[in-house]
């Protein structure tokens, strides 16, 4: 079993839950976060504008110039496939998500060593992935 892990644009949410059941993944969780990528910040614009007027200033330029330091609101999506399901599972978020700029986003697979079920109590293998349904 594996975890697929994907940070998404907000904008994108329902397409992708969407695109998720259709491709006969209906079981998934959804979480509000918050990131940066790897846009780099414009320290030394920001050090000559703070040296001249004694802060970033609070309009258009003042925002791009501080914008490496904000956090971006993105959504975190996980769901638990069989190891044969990851490729259609990761091909059907990107499917979705992809738009060609930067931002659309991070996908990241990992293993699932064993799972419970909380109700019962049972150990469960191949029911792992309708986890989200109890």
């Amino acid at each position: 079993m594996k975890e697929i892990m994907a940070f998404l644009r907000m904008n994108k949410i329902n397409d992708t839950k969407s695109a998720l059941a259709r491709a006969g993944y209906p079981s998934f969780t959804v979480s509000k976060a918050v990131g940066r990528g790897k846009k780099p910040l414009a320290t030394e614009a920001i050090n000559v504008i703070v040296e001249n007027e004694g802060e970033v200033p609070a309009n258009a330029i003042g925002v791009h110039l501080s914008e490496g330091t904000r956090l971006v609101p993105r959504r975190s999506f996980s769901l638990i496939v069989d190891d044969e399901q990851v490729e259609l599972a990761v091909k059907t978020i990107i499917e979705v998500n992809q738009t060609g700029q930067p931002g659309d986003g991070k996908i990241f697979v990992m293993p699932v060593t064993s799972g419970y079920n909380i109700r019962t109590g049972q150990y469960q293998e191949k029911e792992m992935q309708q986890l989200g349904e109890d």
